[in-house]
Order: structure tokens, then sequence, then C-alpha cells
């Protein structure tokens, strides 16, 4: 008769504990989700230090285009001499930006 109790006892805590793991699977977190969304710009709109950072780094390469987010970043498309094309990112005091 213990065994017995003590079974319907052990299983009556596994249910118990497993419900209550599950449970708090159920806390929903509140994620912040940052979209970087560039918008097309004119060259004109560069801000000088940006400006001189192209023209170190690359002399040769023209500019294909032009696009700022909201947070004065800048995406710049470069075409090398080579006709291939690189996106880069600076930021609007012409520090540069790794974004893989």
């Amino acid at each position: 008769m213990r065994k017995y109790a003590l079974l319907v006892f052990l299983t009556l805590g596994i249910t118990l504990n497993s419900t209550a793991m599950t449970g708090s699977n159920f806390i929903e977190k509140e994620v912040a989700i940052i979209t970087d969304e560039y918008v097309k710009i004119k060259s004109s709109e560069l801000t000088p230090p940006v400006i001189e950072e192209i023209l170190k780094q690359y002399p040769t390469s023209k500019l294909g285009g032009a696009y700022k987010n909201d947070r004065g970043e800048f995406k710049l498309i470069m075409v090398l001499k080579s006709g291939t094309r690189r996106t880069v990112y600076i930021d609007q005091y012409g520090n540069w930006i790794n974004k893989k």
C-alpha cells in the first residue's frame, strides 16, 4: 500500500512539475527589432566628412548610389575601377561602419 501511495505522489509531482515548466514558456518577452531602412538621397546630401573619407578610400571609384537612414548613417554603392560594385556603410561624421 505504501508503494502505491508513493507512486501516486511521485506521478503527481512529476505531472505538476512538467506543467509548471511549460507554463513558464508562455511568458512573452518584448524584443526590439531594429530595421535599417535606407532612403535614396542625392550625392549633394552627403556630409563633408563622408565625402573626404570616400575620396581617401576610393579615389578611382565612382558613386553608384547613396542612401541614408534615420540614424544618420549612409549606405553607399561604390563602383570600382574594375566595374564591380561594393556596398559600404559610413556615419555622418566619416566613421566607417562594419555591417554583415
